[in-house]
């Protein structure tokens, strides 16, 4: 049966850092869903609860689930707006969904977002009017990932979540 690993949490926290990283650990044929390439570069929607972006995302994973082993989905994925397709992925893939969430400090987002190589396309206060405190699914349980949790870290326990069946 294919997994999905979930990587949540605000704007500069390192998901998509980790989301690549375990890509390369997991091998090729991994599939590698961001959500910001779909919204913002493949279709150019806003985000919110009615998104052209979450119909995409889902036929994505749904390729996933039919072609490879493991699916990475990353991105803030805002609870609310996202549910019914968290729930989707809850239909699809329990018991096999490893979700992880950074929840991290405003301030530590900020320190990390200033290293990025987009660091200069938006700064505090964008970051500040995306952010959503302690933006948990609920529904889905989720590892959170605090500040503490170098990358490597964060890349060794997942893949060591996912591949402890194994």
């Amino acid at each position: 049966m294919p997994k999905i690993i979930i990587i949540r949490g605000n704007s500069g926290s390192g998901k998509s850092t980790i989301a690549k990283a375990l890509q390369r650990k997991f091998g090729r044929g991994t599939l590698l869903i961001q959500q910001d390439v779909i919204r913002r570069d493949m279709l150019w929607v806003n985000d919110g609860s009615d998104t052209k972006a979450i119909p995409l995302l889902f036929n994505l994973i749904k390729y996933g689930k039919d072609n490879c082993d493991y699916i990475i989905l990353e991105g803030i994925l805002n609870a609310k707006w996202y549910k019914c397709l968290f729930e989707r992925i809850r239909d699809e893939f329990e018991p096999y969904i490893y979700a992880y969430y950074y929840d991290l400090p405003f301030e530590e987002t900020l320190l990390r977002h200033k290293t990025k190589p987009n660091a200069n396309e938006f700064g505090e206060k964008e970051m500040k009017s995306w952010w959503n405190e302690k933006d948990y699914i609920g529904f889905i349980k989720e590892k959170i990932i605090t500040k503490d949790v170098s990358i490597d870290e964060a890349v060794d326990m997942i893949y060591k979540d996912v591949n402890y069946e194994n």
